[in-house]
């Protein structure tokens, strides 16, 4: 059986430092998302090869999602560790332990199952279609603010309201704050994926990629992600405020401080821009002591309230 612990810390620091703090079932749950969704991040991100083979392989992906199919998925495993043109290692074996990967996530609680894989295609689907929008060289440009606003919504607000769905799973403790998290829920998702667009765009645009268009003013986009943030910090404070377990609370109270403090960093130094591994562990170490003396997650001095743009419409971002 494949690591998945291993393939986390591999491919994301964030997510690696965070997930382990959840809660289980709700942890192996993320953890199986999260690896499913670099799967996808792989081929989205496979310049090198033609428009239609990055679609096919989406595509095909959804279809290893809709039903156990060991065989077909091992074949297709090999395949794919062999011809995706990705740099990074990691990715190449998490692609090998894709059947693992399956075989864990089709293992998982039939409710957890259904929904993790119904929010997966809708990403899934949404990835296909802007890679449809590439050029010949696999060059992706979005076209104005709304274009930026559906792309993250594609790739992690969708995320945003899987992840709360599955907290809201077996946790009636949170029942009434439900309707607070699921507004919330895609703002949040848009909110870090902004941090990392500003802070990635140089970067980008030397691999084919220019998810800031040109149309937008730089300072409104920074506009958009703090804004973003102020509904995430609300989010995180619904679910302290419900009882959530700590694992839960801290799981989002981190990755909403980290992109605070690098939104800042960015703001005032520009593209590139990365907090300091010293600085992230001071940022865990403030939550873990705001935790332990029952305070609020994140402190109301990091963020500063603003009215909240209106429910993305899902229309939008197919």
């Amino acid at each position: 059986m494949a690591d998945f612990d291993a393939h986390l810390l591999k491919t994301s620091r964030t997510f690696a430092l965070c997930i382990p703090r959840l809660p289980e079932p709700t942890r192996r749950e993320v953890t199986l998302t999260y690896l499913l969704l670099r799967v996808a991040d792989t081929f989205e991100d496979a310049a090198a090869w033609p428009r239609a083979r990055r679609i096919a392989a989406l595509e095909r992906l959804g279809a290893l999602l809709a039903r156990h199919a060991p065989a077909e998925t091992a074949a297709q495993a090999r395949a794919w560790e062999a011809e995706v043109p990705c740099a990074w290692t990691a990715y190449r074996e998490l692609l090998a332990d894709l059947p693992d990967l399956l075989d864990a996530f089709f293992a998982l609680a039939p409710p957890a199952v259904e929904l993790i894989r119904a929010e997966l295609l809708r990403t899934i689907l949404g990835m296909a279609g802007y890679v449809a929008r590439t050029d010949e060289t696999g060059e992706l440009r979005l076209a104005d603010l709304a274009d930026l606003r559906g792309y993250c919504y594609v790739v992690a607000g969708i995320v945003g309201e899987l992840l709360t769905e599955l907290y809201l799973l077996e946790r009636p403790e949170l029942a009434a704050v439900a309707p607070r998290l699921r507004e919330r829920a895609p703002f949040f998702g848009e909110g870090l994926q902004l941090v990392n667009i500003l802070k990635d765009s140089a970067d980008d645009l030397v691999e084919g990629r220019c998810y800031l268009p040109a149309a937008v003013d730089r300072g409104e986009a920074l506009a958009l992600a703090r804004e973003d943030l102020c509904a995430a910090v609300e989010y995180v404070l619904a679910l302290q405020a419900a009882g959530a377990e700590r694992g839960l609370v801290a799981f989002n109270a981190l990755p909403a401080q980290l992109a605070l403090a690098t939104l800042e960093k960015v703001e005032a130094a520009g593209p590139g821009a990365k907090l300091r591994r010293s600085e992230v562990y001071d940022i865990v170490d403030r939550v873990n002591q705001a935790l332990d003396a029952g305070r609020p997650a994140v402190p109301p001095a990091v963020w500063d309230p603003a009215p909240h743009h209106p429910p993305l419409l899902r229309a939008a971002a197919s």
